[in-house]
């Protein structure tokens, strides 16, 4: 049986309104330029496609009730799958000591219950805009545009990027490493956090994998759906914008011999999203 990707149309779904999150983050910085300019017939070589981008207002503070946010590192060394010193690792480029996490519970999160979460790679990124989102659209009285209350995790890379960084060996690694690195270290880091148990001493996250949703852009992109790929019994509803599907991978990585051009894989002439078994995911890309 042949995979295939599924997109529901509904804008309840917790990946679509994501998804439009972090499009409308990237539109307002990389198009909101004039195009007054002409090109002419030949072009000029340097000429930006317009017109002016308007932010949604669900993006922006409409004043409604704010949840809490949270802030706390988590040191690499006590890492037992990204400690920050893997051989493949490229001396010449830095690694961070520590990781920073982000965590946001929304005002409509009621203590105790089963929260669906949406983990966000690059952290912060765009989290002000997540946020807004989820103050906004948590509670809307519209049943196509309200979102559930999910608790956003944005986790902060190990540092640097492409071949040889620990970016690079978190986000475009072939495998599950990732998968179980958020599952089994990062998750369990914030539901023990000391200030966020004072605030919510019963919080708890779904366990249903339709409820753990992950989103990134370019590298943390690819990533997002890495982490589906292979943990689909982990996160299932995935967001990859602008993801870069290529060969990152450090070539002395143990995932080289099964998948010798990375992310290429999964488009590549081994068609591995074609060829492989129907998974139970959500994928959207941008």
């Amino acid at each position: 049986m042949k995979t295939q990707l599924t997109l529901p149309s509904a804008c309840t779904r917790i990946c679509l309104a994501t998804l439009l999150i972090s499009a409308f983050g990237h539109w307002t910085t990389c198009f909101g330029q004039s195009d007054s300019e002409s090109p002419g017939t030949q072009g000029n070589g340097d000429y930006t496609i317009g017109p002016d981008y308007e932010i949604d207002r669900d993006l922006t503070d409409l004043g409604n009730p704010k949840g809490k946010l949270f802030e706390f590192s988590m040191k690499l060394s006590d890492s037992k799958i990204f400690r920050g010193d893997d051989k493949t690792l490229d001396p010449r480029k830095p690694v961070r000591t520590e990781r920073k996490i982000w965590v946001y519970v929304p005002a409509a999160y009621q203590d105790g219950t089963k929260a669906p979460i949406l983990v966000t790679h690059d952290g912060p990124s765009r989290l002000e805009l997540v946020r807004n989102a989820v103050d906004n659209l948590t509670i809307s009285k519209d049943p196509n545009r309200k979102l559930p209350p999910f608790i956003t995790i944005a986790v902060q890379n190990g540092g640097d990027d492409s071949y040889g960084s620990q970016r690079g060996l978190e986000y475009d690694t072939m495998s599950d490493r990732l998968a179980r690195f958020i599952n089994n270290e990062v998750l369990p880091a914030v539901l023990s956090h000391p200030e966020i148990k004072a605030a919510y001493p019963n919080i708890a996250f779904t366990d249903n994998p339709w409820g753990k949703a992950v989103m990134g852009c370019s590298s943390g992109g690819a990533a997002a759906l890495t982490m589906g790929w292979f943990r689909p019994d982990l996160f299932r509803r995935l967001i990859t914008y602008s993801g870069t599907f290529v060969d990152q991978q450090d070539h002395d990585a143990a995932e080289e011999a099964e998948y010798p051009l990375g992310a290429w894989e999964y488009h590549s002439g081994k068609k591995l999203i074609q060829n492989s078994e129907k998974k139970p995911l959500r994928i959207f890309t941008h």
